[in-house]
């Protein structure tokens, strides 16, 4: 895998300011810049490694939600979360989820084991994919050895446990926000948290992702101003996509058709991957916004830059 020239740590620097500095460079010339790194980073392959991590921990914690709430009895947890479903992933991706809390509730009762040992895996995968995240954000800076191996994934356990489950809970906000707000008794309350719940979410997204660049890099990051304009970014880009594929989905007549009981598991792929895509050109833009500020050259690929260096010297 290649990975992009590196981003000098600007950690020791003040006087200056992240507002000004994207005012300076320009948001075109930023955005346009982010998409090389990600692309001398070989972004869009770590992409499909968080999509798939993503997709099984969907699987793996609606089974293990559904099949709990069984377990334990509560009957209406249980039906929220299905009958919600398919606010959480657009189109088809809620069906497939759907059939898996299906199956959950009726092995439920009979094989509580399994689904303990399901939690596990669900839990098991997201530190596999927090320590994705890190690799994937190290190539975007430049930095080509990830931490070692204990140390990586002692740290993916807590990012998954801190990040992860704000972003978690930001999904559980705008996808069961209306029936936490049936719940809440006093219609007055209920009409203010229908109000809130939106820019809540919306700040536990952009506060997860915030900690996931600050934190996951195998590097000293800048302050949080220096990051916040690319959370924002993928936090935007991700509504999009979600709105946009969902918006698709519900208008295609062949979509279904044509992938017939396999369109759950590809819209869910689909979408996974866009969502993954979305946050790493986040980070990306955060990455180049730091680079700007140091002064580093245009982002470029490292192993072609090397490759290139015998000849140039040959030549002389």
């Amino acid at each position: 895998m290649s990975t992009a020239n590196e981003v000098p740590e600007t950690w020791r620097l003040t006087g200056d300011d992240a507002k000004e500095t994207l005012a300076r460079v320009g948001r075109g010339a930023l955005m346009r810049d982010a998409f090389l790194r990600l692309r001398w980073s070989d972004g869009f392959s770590h992409a499909r490694s968080m999509a798939y991590a993503t997709t099984l921990i969907f699987v793996q914690g609606v089974i293990a939600l559904v099949g709990l709430a069984s377990v334990l009895g509560a009957g209406e947890l249980r039906d929220v979360i299905v009958n919600t479903l398919r606010a959480v992933a657009p189109g088809p991706t809620g069906q497939v989820l759907t059939e898996a809390a299906g199956q959950a509730r009726q092995a439920g009762s009979a094989h509580p084991v399994a689904l303990i040992l399901g939690t596990i895996g669900a839990a098991f995968t997201a530190a596999v994919l927090m320590g994705q995240i890190e690799r994937a954000l190290n190539r975007l800076y430049g930095v080509e050895q990830d931490r070692p191996t204990l140390h990586k994934y002692s740290r993916a356990v807590l990012l998954a446990l801190s990040a992860g489950v704000v972003l978690v809970v930001a999904v559980v906000a705008l996808a069961l926000g209306r029936d936490i707000g049936q719940s809440l008794g006093s219609p007055g309350v209920a009409t203010v948290w229908s109000i809130v719940r939106w820019p809540l979410a919306l700040a536990l997204l952009g506060m997860g992702t915030a900690v996931l660049f600050r934190h996951a890099p195998r590097r000293q990051q800048p302050g949080w101003s220096w990051l916040a304009f690319g959370a924002a970014v993928s936090v935007v880009l991700l509504l999009l996509v979600t709105v946009g594929l969902d918006l698709m989905f519900r208008l295609s007549s062949t979509f279904g058709a044509t992938y017939g009981p396999l369109a759950g598991i590809v819209a869910l792929m689909l979408w996974a991957l866009a969502a993954s895509i979305s946050f790493l050109y986040g980070a990306a833009l955060s990455a180049q916004l730091e680079a700007v500020r140091a002064g580093a050259t245009p982002p470029q690929d490292v192993a072609k830059t090397q490759d290139a260096q015998p000849s140039a010297l040959s030549s002389r």
